[in-house]
């Protein structure tokens, strides 16, 4: 008896260390998994607190040629609205692209025309002029444009990871006009802008 006793004394001891052993493991496996788990939060915090920045002339001809179009569009649609209003524009002009309901690239979002009318009416409003100042804006220093480019150049690298001002909008007018649309649904008002979405066909 007193052999077979020290035998289960001897066992139940290991059966012991054993669930000390699995519990230590267990607890280092906790431990990684919280770790891992802050660090993941931690990166996806740093991920989209921190947008990329990349200079104009960093970028390639095609993206260069894709940004001054969207600068342009922002410059002339809302230059003077507070730089939410200027991000929202910017997101009216990418939503567009990616809805496919419009053309695929900036620029033809940004010169399309539905039905002979142009979708962002500056594009055709006093056409030499606009032409003209297309080229000072490019050719000359400005501070407001340069301003409206180098936000310009962010919105078109940061888009997927930034907050939607406009909440997806793809139409927008300014406050003081009236223009009768159908199936819209408002999304957000920003500035002196308001914003929509299609709830149906046709506008």
């Amino acid at each position: 008896m007193g052999e077979k006793s020290a035998l289960f004394s001897g066992a139940l001891s290991f059966q012991h260390k054993g669930v000390r052993m699995k519990s230590s493991f267990l607890i280092c496996v906790a431990a990684v998994a919280v770790i891992l788990t802050i660090s993941f939060g931690m990166a996806s915090q740093i991920r989209y607190d921190i947008p990329f920045k990349t200079k104009f002339n960093n970028l390639s001809p095609e993206a260069k040629a894709e940004v001054e179009c969207l600068a342009e569009n922002i410059y002339f649609e809302s230059a003077y609205e507070p730089k939410q209003g200027q991000i929202a524009v910017a997101f009216v002009t990418l939503n567009r692209v990616n809805s496919g309901l419009f053309e695929a690239n900036i620029c033809g979002v940004v010169k399309q025309k539905i039905r002979n009318v142009c979708q962002f009416s500056w594009y055709c409003e006093d056409k030499a002029h606009r032409i003209s100042t297309e080229k000072r804006l490019t050719s000359t220093p400005n501070s407001l444009y340069n301003d409206i480019r180098e936000l310009a150049v962010s919105v078109y690298i940061n888009y997927e990871r930034m907050i939607d001002p406009s909440n997806g909008a793809l139409f927008y007018h300014a406050d003081y006009v009236s223009p009768g649309w159908k199936n819209m649904r408002t999304t957000a008002v920003v500035g002196r802008h308001i914003f929509y979405t299609k709830t149906g066909k046709g506008i």
